[in-house]
C-alpha cells in the first residue's frame, strides 16, 4: 500500500456531499471521418488499451487499522467499467449552453470512495457534429502537474495513435492478515509522527529566519517597506459564503495572441494579464449587483512545486495571495497594479514555500478532520467568518501544438474545477495551442449567471488589446 501525504489526503477529509474534491476537464473532440459505429464505444475501448499507463486508474483508497493514519493506495482489482466510462446524449439542439449545463450538473455529484476515483463522460448529441469528453478524478490523486503526466499517455501528436505495450500480467500478492495490518497500522502511524516532528524540528531555524526576513523593512517591486505582503482579510463579496452542492459552470476560448500583445507591450506576464481579465470581468459583474468591493478582491492563486519530469500522481502545489485590483477603473492601470502586486505576493510566497510543510501526519485525521469540515459547511460559517480570499485563480501552461485522443483531433481543452465553502468561485484556465481556455465553476447560488460572467472575460481582453492599441507610441530618437 503507497500512503497518502498528507497534502494528498486533506482533500479527502475536506470533502463533504456539498463540497466535492474532484477536478475535471471538458476536452472538445473532432471525431474522426468516417467512424464506423459510435465514438463512444471507440472512445471507450481505445481508452482500456491505454489505461494501464497511468497506474492511478487501476488504484482505490484503503483505510489504515483503526483509522489512525492516512489512507493509501492498493490495487483496485476487477473494476466496473460501467461506472467508470459513461455515455450521455444532449437533447436537440446540442447547443454550447446546454452542454455547460449538464456539465454542471455532472461535477457535482461526487466520485465513489469504494472504487477508483476517477470517471469519464463521453456526450455526444452537439449541434455541430463534434464530441466532448467529461472527465473527473479526485484530487486526492491528482494536481495540475500530474493531469498532464496523465494526458501525456493518453494523447498523441498525430491523428494515427502510437503504439504502446500491453499491460503486464499481475503477480499475485499475499494480503496480510488481519493482526499483521494492526501491527503495520499502529507501527506507521507512531513512527509517521514522530517522523513528522522531528521534520519540524530540523525546520524551526529556517523558518524562524524566514520569519525574520518578512519583518525586516526590504525594498519591494510596489515600492513598500514589506515584500508585498497583502491585507490580512479580503473585503466580503456574493463569493464567500457557504456553498450549496449544486454546480455551475461556463467555458470560453480567448487569443493567447492577444494576451501575449497586451504582456508584451506592457511588461507583464502572461499570469498577470490573465488575472487582469479576470478582474476587469469581476468589476462589471459585482458593479451592476451593487456588491463591488471598494477595496481590491484578493486571488488565491495556486504555485506548483512540481520539479521538471515529475510525474508522480499527487498534489505538489502551495500558494499565494494577490490582490487584482478590482478598484481601479483603467485597465492598463488595473494591470500594472496586480504586476507589482503579483511580483510582491510571489516573492513572499517563495520565502515561504520551502519551510512549509510538504506533508503531515495527525492520529485519527480520517475520523477528526471530516467532522470538522462537515461541521464548518452545517453551521454557515463562511457566512460570517472574515475571508483571506474572494476567489480561486488558476492558470496552466498547455501544449502549442495539436493533441489527438482515439484519432480524434482535441479542439479544446476546458478547466472544471473546484469551489469550496468560502469560496464560491473558482476560474481556471488552461492554455492550448494559440487560444486561453478558461473554466468558470462555481456554486450556482452564488454564481447563478456563470455565462455571463464568462462573457465579461471575453469583453475584458478585448478592452486591454484596445487600450494597449491606443497607447501613445515612444518617442524615436
Amino acid at each position: 500500500m503507497k500512503q497518502l501525504t498528507g497534502i494528498d489526503a486533506s482533500f479527502l477529509y475536506m470533502e463533504t456531499p456539498e463540497m466535492p474534491m474532484h477536478v475535471a476537464g471538458l476536452h472538445i473532440y473532432e471525431p474522426p471521418a468516417e467512424l464506423p459505429g459510435s465514438f463512444f464505444h471507440h472512445f471507450r475501448d481505445f481508452f482500456l488499451s491505454r489505461m494501464h499507463l497511468a497506474p492511478v486508474f487501476e488504484k482505490k483508497l484503503a483505510r489504515t487499522v483503526l483509522e489512525l493514519d492516512h489512507p493509501g493506495w492498493v490495487d483496485a482489482g476487477e473494476m466496473d467499467l460501467d461506472y467508470h466510462i459513461k455515455r450521455a446524449t444532449l437533447p436537440a439542439p446540442g447547443s454550447f449552453a446546454q452542454l455547460e449545463q449538464m456539465v454542471g450538473e455532472l461535477h457535482a455529484v461526487p466520485l465513489d470512495r469504494s472504487r477508483p476515483l476517477w470517471q469519464i463522460t463521453v456526450i455526444d448529441g452537439l449541434g455541430d457534429g463534434n464530441v466532448a469528453v467529461y472527465s473527473k478524478m479526485h484530487h486526492a490523486a491528482i494536481d495540475g502537474g500530474a493531469g498532464m503526466a496523465i494526458a501525456a499517455a493518453l494523447f498523441d501528436m498525430s491523428p494515427e495513435p502510437r503504439k504502446v505495450k500491453p499491460p503486464e500480467p499481475k503477480k499475485p500478492t499475499r494480503k496480510p492478515t488481519i493482526e499483521e495490518r494492526a501491527i503495520l497500522g499502529i507501527n506507521d502511524a507512531v513512527q509517521n509522527v514522530m517522523r513528522q516532528q522531528l521534520k519540524a524540528m530540523e525546520a524551526i531555524p529556517q523558518m524562524l529566519g524566514t520569519v525574520t526576513d518578512m519583518l525586516l523593512p526590504k525594498k519591494s517591486e510596489s515600492g513598500g517597506g514589506l515584500p508585498g505582503i497583502p491585507d490580512v482579510l479580503a473585503p466580503k463579496t456574493p463569493f464567500n459564503v457557504t456553498i450549496t452542492s449544486q454546480r455551475s459552470f461556463a467555458a470560453r476560448e480567448m487569443s493567447l495572441t492577444d494576451a501575449k500583445f497586451v504582456a508584451k507591450a506592457t511588461g507583464a506576464k502572461i499570469n498577470d494579464v490573465v488575472m487582469a481579465i479576470c478582474a476587469g470581468a469581476l468589476r462589471p459583474y459585482l458593479s451592476e449587483r451593487k456588491a463591488l468591493p471598494k477595496r481590491p478582491l484578493v486571488a488565491f492563486v495556486p504555485i506548483s512545486l512540481r520539479k521538471p519530469g515529475d510525474a508522480e500522481a499527487s498534489n505538489q502545489v502551495f500558494g499565494m495571495l494577490c490582490p487584482i485590483a478590482t478598484e481601479i477603473a483603467d485597465p492598463l492601470e488595473r494591470l500594472q497594479a496586480i504586476r507589482r502586486t503579483a511580483g510582491d505576493s510571489k516573492a513572499l510566497a517563495g520565502t515561504v514555500k520551502d519551510v512549509s510543510p510538504k506533508d503531515y501526519t495527525l492520529l485519527g485525521a480520517p475520523i477528526l478532520l471530516p467532522g470538522l469540515a462537515q461541521l464548518y459547511g452545517r453551521i454557515g460559517l463562511a457566512d460570517v467568518m472574515p475571508s483571506t480570499t474572494n476567489l480561486t485563480i488558476s492558470n496552466v501552461a498547455g501544449p502549442p501544438f495539436p493533441l489527438y485522443c482515439a484519432g480524434a483531433r482535441i479542439l479544446a481543452l476546458y478547466p472544471v474545477s473546484i469551489p469550496v465553502h468560502g469560496i464560491a468561485l473558482n476560474i481556471t484556465v488552461q492554455s492550448y495551442l494559440d487560444k486561453l481556455d478558461f473554466g468558470i465553476t462555481a456554486d450556482k447560488r452564488a454564481v447563478p449567471d456563470a455565462a455571463k460572467l464568462a462573457d465579461l472575460l471575453v469583453a475584458a481582453l478585448a478592452e486591454l488589446k484596445s487600450a494597449v492599441e491606443t497607447m501613445p507610441k515612444p518617442v524615436q530618437n
